[in-house]
């Protein structure tokens, strides 16, 4: 396949609002359940060893008119949550079997309330993340939390989840967390070759169709970015923080990469990283996927944070392990994990005196202006401040 050919599927899907993949999916054999799944981890792979399609859902961007989404929420949280609403009573959500809310922020846990309300006959499941990191007590609490997930999905397929096909879905997405790897280490090395609208683009098709289509689209891709004659440009180098949970429009991640900065590494769709390493292989694959998230997660503002000087440190590792110059720290209005953390965050940049710029963003952003001016000057400055 060539580029063009990727990109164009990854964006058809990225823009279908219908979600016409996934209802297809669905319809092509009976008994086919698609299950959704916010932001920011949620562990998929048992939603497929269900026989179920996994599918990501990160509300409508800046190509949806919310009309009925305002009325269930208060406008000072973040769009999401009314965006989400929106299409469900809009009907594009339709064909679901149900949702998963992960851990994240009050908003999501009062979406997954929300969620009972208004649909009633549909599976719905809160799956708290553990906040204690003892193998004896938060690793037994999550795997508790994924063994009674596997209840209620074996429920509502019918039969059963087994512990065959539990491993059998942990090597799957093993592979597809691998190649996700590799496409950020292509990224990091040569920005040119992996634009990060096209990997963003990519990343959010895979979240809505099978796991093996997108693997084909994810491989060809990776073969074929870095062999059409692409050059580098005097963009500075930068790490994009804040976006883990509402995604900015697509609009303004090409905006700051046009604007002279190349994004290196960042927190975008952030459950496709949340493990940093494959799940071992165990007889016991729901305990090998509680503890992989207990000892090789990222760091989260969703999850907490053992060591009170981590945060402080974070900037600076990330910086170092990107070959980056500086930070762009953008986060949705009112989003409160990611704002708490920002002033953490900022003081370690600051003790390791790593340069930075900040703004927020709603996913229905459509005016960039501001933000093309802002990451430009931050880019020219880079450029100057480290003498290239």
């Amino acid at each position: 396949m060539e580029r063009a050919e990727i990109v164009a599927w990854a964006e058809a899907n990225y823009l279908d609002l219908e979600f016409k993949r996934a209802r297809a999916w669905v319809s092509e054999a009976p008994g086919r359940k698609a299950i959704g799944y916010l932001p920011v981890y949620a562990p998929v792979e048992l939603i497929h060893a269900a026989g179920m399609l996994p599918v990501g859902v990160h509300g409508g961007g800046d190509r949806l008119d919310i009309i009925r989404g305002d009325a269930y929420y208060q406008s000072y949280i973040c769009h999401l949550p009314r965006s989400v609403i929106e299409l469900a009573v809009s009907g594009r959500l339709a064909f679901l079997s149900g949702a998963v809310f992960p851990s994240t922020c009050d908003v999501i846990r009062n979406l997954s309330g929300m969620w009972r309300l208004l649909f009633a006959d549909k599976y719905v499941r809160y799956v708290d993340l553990p906040q204690d990191y003892d193998p004896a007590m938060g690793g037994a609490f999550f795997a508790h939390e994924l063994r009674e997930l596997v209840a209620g999905l074996g429920e509502l397929r019918g039969a059963p989840v087994t512990r065959d096909e539990i491993a059998a879905s942990v090597r799957v997405w093993n592979e597809r967390r691998a190649l996700i790897r590799a496409l950020y280490e292509k990224r990091r090395l040569e920005p040119w070759n992996v634009p990060t609208d096209e990997l963003y683009q990519i990343l959010r098709a895979g979240e809505i169709v099978p796991v093996e289509e997108f693997l084909a689209y994810a491989r060809a891709y990776l073969e074929v970015c870095g062999t059409d004659g692409r050059r580098p440009r005097d963009n500075a180098r930068v790490v994009l923080v804040g976006s883990f949970c509402e995604q900015p429009p697509l609009g303004l991640i090409r905006t700051v990469e046009r604007a002279g900065c190349y994004i290196v590494d960042d927190d975008l769709l952030h459950g496709n990283r949340f493990l940093t390493v494959d799940v071992p292989e165990s007889d016991d694959p729901l305990t090998a996927l509680a503890h992989t998230l207990l000892d090789r997660s990222v760091a989260s503002p969703v999850m907490y944070e053992r060591d009170p000087e981590a945060k402080r440190k974070l900037m600076a590792q990330r910086v170092e392990a990107a070959g980056a110059e500086g930070v762009i720290f953008g986060a949705p209005s009112f989003c409160d994990p990611a704002l708490l953390d920002r002033p953490m965050l900022q003081r370690g940049a600051d003790a390791a005196r790593i340069p930075y710029i900040s703004f927020k963003y709603a996913e229905n952003t459509a005016q960039f202006q501001q933000f093309r001016e802002q990451a430009g000057t931050f880019s020219d400055a880079l450029k100057l401040w480290s003498g290239a």
